[in-house]
């Protein structure tokens, strides 16, 4: 089945009781048991949920997975995936990372005795020298937020395989329809599904998806017993979000190529940052692994200061200052003072994040109108 159809019918079943083509929001907390223990497969809705069921469903579809769990926000799913691991054990992750990430990881797991080694993943040699006996997962994101650097996956897996390690892959940026990590060895698929799943800046909400059945039974036991699961209306958004994913990612990239292009081209910007280029380092593995790539593409004026950065931010009409990404409107970012916030400044400045580094997520618009807007804030 290809891709654009599969995002339309991916978790749909007519439903069983009227026959309704788009599956129904089940706004209930408990289910009518026939007798203790005999039931219809649903007991308690933070345990199950139809709704979340066929999201669930779906989410496994589009990453050619067999099990996908949905979680209330992104965060709350790498939470879950950090909760498989032991006091003393050890994570490998890249040092360019979304700092509500990396907030998670050193500001909550690190006083559990979880130990986060940050290197730089573009390179797979540098994770392989990094693994210890103590290494139990290594932690991608590729393309990185908000610089884009690209990992080769398949190369990671290949590591991580031989050492018996359980690989993880963000997969927000890129999303289904541009990458499929676990077909490159990675074990579990994180997303925000509030970005490019959910598509439209109404829903907070993760997804983990993977092959392995134990991984999954561990995964649902924490997502059962922590409970941070989302609500049913929720689930109805991201379904219906997903079915519009392919159509959505290729306006998204088409758009992304244009500005990245024009950006490139002002005189007044002075490096952009986006895979698409082919002078870009992670061209050649992102061609490999990517379909596309992307909307996403962060930037640096020749004027680098922090004052003229955000006198840009506050000048344009059609790109909305705001947090988050992947919704059809078009947003821009201030990742040192917004998104990133978290990671100290000299470790931001150290990993090549400057003060100044603006973040575009490029919406689905018309692309003149979006290059005049830049035109304008920019000067």
């Amino acid at each position: 089945m290809k891709s654009a159809t599969k995002y339309i019918h991916a978790g749909s079943h007519p439903d069983p009781s009227t026959g309704a083509i788009m599956t129904p929001v089940y706004m209930t907390s408990t289910y009518v048991q026939e007798a203790p223990g005999v039931n219809k497969g649903y007991e308690y809705a933070r345990s199950q949920n139809p709704t979340r069921a066929a999201l669930e469903e779906a989410l496994a579809v589009i990453e050619n997975g067999k099990f996908g769990l949905a979680f209330s926000s992104g965060v709350a799913a790498t939470d879950a995936v950090i909760k498989l691991l032991n006091p003393g054990d050890e994570v490998i992750c890249a040092n360019d990372m979304y700092g509500g990430t990396y907030r998670l990881f050193t500001k909550v797991f690190e006083r559990f005795g979880i130990v986060f080694r940050y290197v730089d993943t573009t390179n797979a040699a540098n994770v392989e020298a990094a693994v210890t006996a103590n290494t139990k997962m290594v932690w991608l994101e590729t393309p990185t937020n908000p610089l884009m650097n690209i990992t080769d996956i398949a190369a990671v897996a290949v590591i991580t395989k031989a050492k018996k390690l359980i690989l993880v892959v963000d997969n927000t940026f890129a999303s289904p329809a541009l990458q499929n990590p676990l077909d490159l060895g990675a074990d579990i698929v994180m997303h925000s599904a509030t970005k490019y799943l959910g598509g439209h800046s109404d829903v907070i909400q993760g997804a983990l998806v993977m092959n392995d059945t134990g991984l999954r039974d561990k995964l649902y036991f924490i997502q059962k017993s922590c409970g941070a699961v989302p609500g049913p209306m929720d689930c109805f958004l991201v379904l219906r979000g997903i079915k519009t994913l392919g159509i959505r990612m290729k306006a998204h990239c088409e758009n992304g190529k244009i500005i990245a292009n024009w950006l490139r081209a002002n005189p007044k910007v002075a490096k952009v940052y986006w895979p698409g280029f082919e002078d870009h380092a992670g061209y050649a593995v992102a061609s490999k692994q990517m379909k596309g790539f992307g909307g996403m593409i962060s930037f640096e004026l020749k004027n680098d200061s922090v004052e003229e950065a955000r006198r840009v931010l506050s000048s344009t009409h059609l790109f909305s200052l705001a947090e988050s990404l992947g919704g059809v409107e078009s947003l821009i970012n201030h990742p040192a003072s917004m998104t990133h916030a978290s990671i100290p400044r000299e470790e931001r400045i150290k990993n090549g994040l400057s003060d100044s580094l603006i973040r575009l997520s490029v919406g689905i618009e018309d692309a003149e109108d979006l290059v005049n807007d830049l035109a304008k804030a920019i000067g």
